[in-house]
């Protein structure tokens, strides 16, 4: 598969995250996108990217969502034993297995209007600004009253007592 872009790497690493137990939808791809990555990438970029991947048996489109084909299921199971590395490092590991794949045959183009991908990113971005972004950032620790101390109190060196 030649040219390999940056787009399509981000793309499968994110439709593999978001679709473990059912087809994610496009809004659950762009969040994990900006999970995984950190930003977003142009909407005609991603069209472009799924086009690509489709068109290679890569990404199949199922009951209104996107999975990944037993082909990229396959692909993917080389990069698993990777879990712990940095994202930049599974981003580049993709990257590599994904030089040596060739497609078996050609799978159902999924052409997407760049409408759609920019609704899906506005979506996105309207829920990190809602109530549910709580569930993504740690939330923040309350502050201390320094004149009430956390936990049982206990009298200083009560066990030390000596038996004289």
């Amino acid at each position: 598969m030649h040219p390999i872009h940056d787009v399509d790497v981000l793309l499968l690493m994110a439709t593999a995250l978001s679709s473990k137990r059912r087809p994610a939808e496009l809004t659950e791809i762009m969040a994990a996108m900006d999970l995984f990555h950190g930003s977003i990438p142009l909407d005609v970029d991603l069209a472009a990217a799924f086009l690509r991947l489709s068109t290679h048996g890569l990404i199949g489109e199922q009951a209104g969502g996107f999975t990944l084909t037993p082909a990229a299921l396959e692909f993917m199971s080389g990069v698993r034993h990777k879990r712990k590395a940095e994202p930049e490092e599974r981003l580049l590991a993709i990257k590599q297995e994904l030089a040596g794949y060739t497609p078996k045959g050609e799978g159902a183009a999924i052409r997407l209007a760049t409408e759609q991908i920019s609704a899906a990113i506005l979506a996105h971005r309207v829920f990190l600004k809602g109530p549910g972004r709580n569930m993504l950032v740690p939330k923040p620790k309350p502050a201390l009253d320094k004149k009430k101390r956390p936990g049982p109190w206990r009298k200083p060196d009560a066990g030390r007592r000596s038996k004289a």
